[in-house]
């Protein structure tokens, strides 16, 4: 059983207290302290320092900031922290650096990615967007795929998935298939294929809210759900964000379709030959369809499509999940043809 967390690091006078009491920082040192928005499971905090690197500060919450009930235990934070540390060793240039973990109220500490930077998903929603970080996108997810070519020891590293399926498994796909009849079929199958894919490092929360852009390069957040298991889901899991902003922003479709296309292409030409199979183009395209549908239906809807959106983009998916496609070049361009209609 998790024992609840003794500070709320949102609380900024709690929060120096206890990097005072814990000698994070020396007694006369006034750090300005910031919450961060924009995640459900986790507090966040960015500590700027005047003479000394600043920080992200994550606790892990037992209940999610979601509409609908959704607990995970709050432990999950170190398996975040043993992501970052073997990410370090496989991305170097595009990960935040370890700065401490603390086991008893589930805090992790990482250097704040340098300022000016920007969230990818607030560019992509409000900006012009660009395919060179589409394809950036691509060549970083198969960089993490590849690791367990040179780091054979991942697989028993990240072998437990308690959190992928707390949070992924369960909320979007066993969730969705109990609110959207016509697609538990597909869903519950998905589930149990998923389960039995074991083939390489999967991140399980790939999305552009994850990603800072400084200097033009992309830098990958959020590890908490971290394992080994299906690459498909990594490429479904994000393809999908690029194919609803398609939906989304009408002025910006064509580059979105263009974009989903470019990273499907540069993912598939830097993977290891080891996943490059049939099957994993196969997966990538029902997992793209169950995230098309989970983030509409399921426990986590994204938050810029309204009730019109979430309808159509239902109905349009439940038709494709009876169609036999099996690239992701054919889903793209069937889903893009529902978006012009």
């Amino acid at each position: 059983m998790s024992r609840p967390n003794s500070i709320d690091i949102e609380d900024k006078n709690q929060l120096l207290a206890y990097l005072r009491d814990r000698e994070r920082i020396t007694e006369d040192e006034q750090p300005t302290c910031v919450n961060l928005q924009g995640g459900v499971s986790n507090r966040t905090v960015w500590v700027q320092r005047l003479n000394a690197n600043d920080w992200i500060l994550k606790q892990a919450l037992e209940k999610l900031r979601v509409q609908v009930d959704w607990f995970s235990a709050p432990e999950r934070i170190h398996r975040e922290a043993t992501g970052l540390r073997w990410l370090s060793k496989i991305v170097p240039q595009q990960v935040p650096s370890f700065v401490f973990e603390d086991m008893d109220d589930h805090i992790l500490a990482m250097s704040a990615i340098p300022q000016p930077h920007e969230n990818w998903k607030q560019v992509l929603l409000n900006q012009e967007p660009t395919g060179q970080h589409a394809v950036q996108f691509g060549e970083l997810l198969a960089q993490i795929h590849n690791a367990v070519d040179e780091y054979p020891q991942i697989r028993n590293e990240f072998a437990d998935d308690k959190f992928f399926e707390e949070l992924r498994l369960e909320p979007y796909y066993a969730y969705t298939a109990s609110q959207v009849s016509a697609a538990e079929p597909f869903l519950i199958q998905l589930i149990e294929d998923t389960r039995q894919r074991k083939q390489a490092l999967v991140h399980g929360d790939y999305s552009p809210k994850n990603i800072l852009l400084y200097d033009d390069r992309l830098y990958i957040l959020d590890y908490e759900v971290i394992h080994f298991g299906d690459p498909a889901f990594d490429v479904g899991f994000s393809m999908t964000h690029l194919l609803s902003k398609a939906h989304y922003r009408i002025s910006h479709r064509a580059m979105f379709i263009e974009m989903a296309s470019m990273y499907w292409d540069t993912y598939i030409t830097h993977v290891s030959d080891n996943f490059v199979t049939k099957s994993l183009e196969i997966y990538a395209v029902r997992h793209t369809l169950a995230c098309l549908l989970a983030r509409v239906a399921g426990r986590s809807p994204l938050e810029y499509l309204d009730a019109t959106h979430r309808v159509r983009q239902q109905q349009w998916v439940v038709d494709l999940m009876s169609e036999s496609i099996e690239t992701i070049s054919d889903l793209i361009t069937q889903f893009a043809q529902r978006l012009d209609a």
